[in-house]
């Protein structure tokens, strides 16, 4: 199969599509991807592109198509002038780099944001060929519950922008089963939405002894590590409220991570409330070093702000979290805590619950490492049965084949 993989982030930007795509390309499917130049999280272009554009060119024998964009840098305008550059640059540079090039079926990842979809069905109609879209976000509701947007009107053009896409998708497929309703309402023919969760990478299903040079040696200490975006979503303000209560623990540490639009306030209010030695902020770090943090985890974090968008989400680290066998502590609601709940693998507050994050911490640190241990475990095995990564690509690759016969049939 030919598949054109649209994606306005790839490696060596962090996200689970590089994984997939080396999957899909292992399979020995024909594998292309159409994206733009690396400035995620940090907002600049990777200095290692600007150096050698050349070498970031093919992915594992894949070919990378990358169209012209304007960084994210920061702020709410720069940001979208980054979405519209994509969309720009990937609608009028794609048809003359993909010239002579005919896909079977073209792959859209929406992390966010959801205009990613926009190039993609223009290089649908193009070549004629159809288009699945994965969304792992949800438009407009992501953007009304961070604050981004909250006038009706715009809200009400947004999800305009959204229908638009999806009823020209042959299928929409949502990353958890609460976002099938959202995603329903926004299609002419519902029949085309389906349920497709994320996995997480092999490599944290081994076991890691390797030692984390980066976090200094303290014995005794209980370690709560969190990973991934640091930003609005992730309510770090309920985070390091609850690190507060417990900073007269001298045993509790918090390891952060990871980057993103909100370290830099992180920064700030930990060394404002005297959390310097406690909460400890050690920056983004390849995927691949990422087992060693977690397996010096007395336990993993994931959070969400309390919106009933958010709910409806399972954040990717929760994959990758059961796969390492690492107790889970969530403060979050909806699917992602039932997830966790359902697994064994930890224990939950409600998001935005500060004081409930830190009785929870507090039981953890009493609870027997074998206890943990048993949680982590428990974790892993339901991830092998729900989130099996092998199981999910040949799902994907079925849905492929689905969306490529229905195209063909509309032909007809």
């Amino acid at each position: 199969m030919r598949i054109l993989v649209v994606s306005q982030y790839f490696w060596p930007e962090n996200f689970r599509i590089n994984d997939l795509v080396r999957e899909l390309n292992a399979r020995d499917h024909e594998v292309t991807v159409l994206t733009g130049r690396p400035n995620y999280p940090a907002g600049e272009i990777f200095p290692e592109y600007l150096q050698s554009p050349a070498s970031f060119a093919r992915f594992d024998g894949v070919t990378i198509h990358r169209v012209p964009m304007l960084a994210r840098g920061s702020g709410s305008l720069r940001l979208a002038l980054n979405y519209l550059s994509f969309v720009l640059g990937a609608s009028l540079f794609a048809p003359w780099k993909l010239r002579g090039y005919r896909p079977d079926v073209i792959f859209v990842f929406e992390p966010s944001p959801v205009t990613v979809g926009f190039p993609a069905v223009f290089l649908g109609r193009i070549k004629r060929c159809p288009v699945v879209f994965w969304a792992l976000d949800l438009w407009p509701e992501t953007l009304a519950a961070v604050g981004v947007i909250r006038h009706p009107v715009a809200l009400s053009a947004v999800a305009g922008m959204v229908r638009f896409i999806y009823n020209r998708c042959t299928l929409v497929l949502g990353q958890s089963r609460s976002f099938l309703p959202s995603i329903a309402r926004h299609c002419d023919d519902t029949s085309k939405v389906r349920y497709f969760p994320s996995w997480a990478e092999d490599l944290y299903q081994h076991q890691v002894d390797e030692p984390v040079p980066e976090i200094p040696k303290a014995p005794g200490s209980f370690n709560i590590v969190f990973a991934g975006n640091v930003g609005d979503a992730q309510d770090f303000p309920a985070i390091l409220d609850a690190a507060d209560r417990l900073k007269h623990f001298n045993e509790i540490r918090w390891v952060i991570v990871g980057d993103g639009r909100r370290s830099a306030w992180v920064s700030e209010q930990v060394q404002a409330r005297g959390l310097d030695d406690r909460v400890l902020l050690v920056g983004r770090y390849p995927i691949e070093r990422m087992p060693a943090f977690y397996a010096m985890a007395d336990v993993l974090l994931v959070s969400l702000k309390k919106d009933p968008t958010f709910s409806m989400t399972i954040p990717g680290k929760v994959q990758s979290y059961l796969a390492a066998g690492r107790p889970i502590l969530g403060m979050l609601d909806g699917e992602g805590a039932d997830v966790i709940e359902r697994a064994g693998a930890g224990m939950v507050c409600p998001a935005g619950d500060s004081e409930g994050l830190a009785e929870l911490i507090q039981k953890f640190a009493k609870t027997s490492t074998e206890e943990r241990q048993r949680m982590g475990e428990s974790g892993r095995a339901y991830a092998q049965v729900e989130f099996d990564r092998g199981r999910l690509v040949t799902k994907l690759l079925n849905l492929l084949e689905e969306a490529i016969s229905l195209h063909q049939q509309k032909q007809f």
